[in-house]
């Protein structure tokens, strides 16, 4: 099994370039050049954004790459790869995609027991309904278990509106990315802006497995994809935040 794992990875990728900087375009976006020569997408485009900090960001992330290039260590560089070459040709399903997870938010599904849980939802998600119902307009209904609950057309037309602010590919990636990995469009706009830092919303996401692990003990290899989705977590916080002004 391993051989064969071993097999079907791709062949590493060794360093081309020697240098890395960043240059303004004239439309106003921020190329990432190496060796001078602007670098593109797996699709062919720019690897570009409009968010000078951001791009100075990805260029750390090649500048940092050794003998091989390692992709798993390049998670602002993949975000952006998928901005420019899917994000933005496709942005009403992007932010229909997330508006349906606001139809199913974790923040609204709650544990009747035990109550230690149930506890530790109620002051993780609460807060962050007060804050839909107060700065987008949107009032949320809680259930219990997994049994789906309907909630009020009017709060998801509140959540879509919010999103409809994401104009910029990379910030709406940035976002989609974010909802998925928490299962929560509402955490995800928290992070986007700014009621919550990324580190409060991955551990809010996260609630019932760390109590699961409390419980039943730790596992080496999920914690290490798990590792991999928070680093995932904190780049598409940061594109968001840097590229939604933008």
């Amino acid at each position: 099994m391993r051989a064969a794992q071993a097999n079907m990875r791709p062949a590493a990728i060794r360093r081309f370039y020697q240098s890395v900087e960043t240059r303004e375009a004239e439309d106003g976006a921020y190329d990432l050049l190496l060796d001078g020569r602007p670098a593109r997408t797996p699709g062919r485009n720019r690897l570009a954004a409009l968010s000078l900090p951001l791009m100075q960001r990805v260029a750390e992330e090649w500048e940092r790459q050794r003998e091989t290039i390692e992709p798993a260590d390049m998670p602002l560089t993949r975000l952006l790869n998928s901005a420019r070459d899917g994000v933005a040709r496709t942005i009403v399903e992007t932010r229909a995609e997330i508006v349906k997870y606001a139809g199913s938010d974790l923040v609204c599904y709650r544990a009747e027991e035990p109550e230690t849980l149930a506890e530790r939802q109620r002051l993780a998600f609460d807060p962050i309904l007060d804050w839909a119902a107060e700065a987008l307009g949107a009032g949320f209904r809680l259930g219990a278990g997994v049994m789906h609950v309907e909630q009020p057309r009017d709060a998801i037309e509140a959540v879509r509106a919010a999103i409809e602010d994401f104009a910029d590919p990379v910030a709406l990636a940035g976002l989609s990315v974010m909802t998925t990995l928490a299962g929560s469009a509402l955490l995800a706009l928290a992070v986007a802006r700014g009621r919550l830092s990324p580190e409060e919303a991955w551990r809010a996401a996260h609630i019932d497995e760390d109590f699961q692990i409390e419980k039943w003990g730790f596992d080496a290899e999920a914690a290490a994809r798990r590792e991999a989705r928070r680093r995932e977590f904190e780049a598409a916080a940061m594109a968001a935040n840097l590229s939604r002004g933008s």
